[in-house]
């Protein structure tokens, strides 16, 4: 995906949560909701995070330099996983925290109405928000589940702000039943457990963000479309007997980088198979652009095999 649709996506969360906070703190300090307030530091943790998107983003886009010769498209990742932990550390343990103590110090709701119609408006821009991220993701999605998508997809920026909104949404939900239950039912302790369920929602939340960022940081392999698509070229080229080896990593959302070891027929001299190499190469990067860098090594079959088999790796 081009970084121009997920910094789209990205500033339409960051704007959209950056008015919410605002409004919802409002609302807490002037009703004394433990719920609300909940709210409105999650809005104001995925403002933040947002503005760490958009500087991932920035940063991965920087040109390689002797330093960092493979350029600095993991940026993104990086802060992707400080995203997740900052939603764990900041957004559900504070959340968690301010709920226990309102239900250990229970306290009335006072106007729950201005209650009611924050909640309301800020569902109407965390909508808007979500339907941006919704449109951006399902360009990719395909025909895999949503879940396997987001397993499969090499954006985080796309599939963070997508599970943010959709944190944001439950809890506002939570928020307005568990405020209009303590105001219904005379229990202030249920607003506490509302903080304490969006708390918990958003746990759950930046546990699988961590889980999906931490595997693009180790580094994960191109798709199997891409693998299959490489496969195809070199098996039309006459000169390559087969493929020993071919290693892909992601050096960001679309930066992979491609390794192979081939084994050439042993009547070609150095020259043709230069000349080889060269086809393959821009064969390959003709038809998967997001392949950045390729690097072939020319290697005996039989020699290749033996070094795999000693190191434990497979082909």
């Amino acid at each position: 995906m081009a970084h121009g649709g997920s910094v789209k996506v990205v500033i339409a969360a960051m704007v959209g949560n950056g008015l919410i906070a605002v409004t919802k703190f409002a609302a807490a300090f002037y009703t004394g909701s433990s719920a609300m307030l909940s709210e409105a530091i999650h809005s104001l943790v995925d403002t933040g995070n947002q503005s760490l998107l958009l500087l991932g983003i920035r940063r991965s886009t920087r040109p390689a330099d002797p330093e960092h010769p493979f350029g600095y498209g993991a940026e993104i990742y990086f802060w992707a996983f400080v995203v997740a932990i900052l939603i764990f550390a900041v957004g559900a343990g504070v959340s968690i925290y301010e709920g226990i103590h309102k239900i250990a110090d229970p306290h009335p709701v006072s106007n729950p109405i201005v209650n009611y119609a924050v909640l309301g408006v800020a569902m109407l821009f965390e909508s808007a928000a979500w339907w941006v991220a919704f449109k951006e993701f399902r360009k990719t999605k395909g025909d895999d589940g949503w879940l396997a998508a987001v397993h499969k997809s090499k954006d985080p920026a796309v599939f963070t702000v997508l599970f943010e909104d959709t944190a944001a949404m439950l809890g506002l939900v939570i928020a307005f039943v568990a405020i209009g239950l303590s105001d219904a039912l005379d229990m202030p302790v249920l607003d506490g457990v509302g903080s304490v369920l969006i708390g918990l929602i958003l746990a759950g939340t930046a546990l699988i963000l961590a889980i999906e960022t931490k595997g693009l940081l180790i580094g994960e392999s191109a798709s199997p479309a891409t693998l299959q698509a490489i496969r195809e070229i070199v098996g039309v080229e006459p000169a390559v007997r087969a493929i020993n080896e071919m290693r892909t990593m992601h050096l960001g959302p679309t930066d992979v980088l491609l390794a192979m070891s081939l084994d050439y027929r042993n009547d070609l001299d150095a020259g043709a198979i230069e000349q080889s190499i060269t086809r393959l190469e821009d064969k390959i990067r003709k038809t998967r652009p997001e392949i950045t860098r390729v690097f072939i090594e020319v290697q005996d079959g039989g020699a290749s095999a033996s070094r795999a088999a000693s190191s434990g790796t497979v082909a």
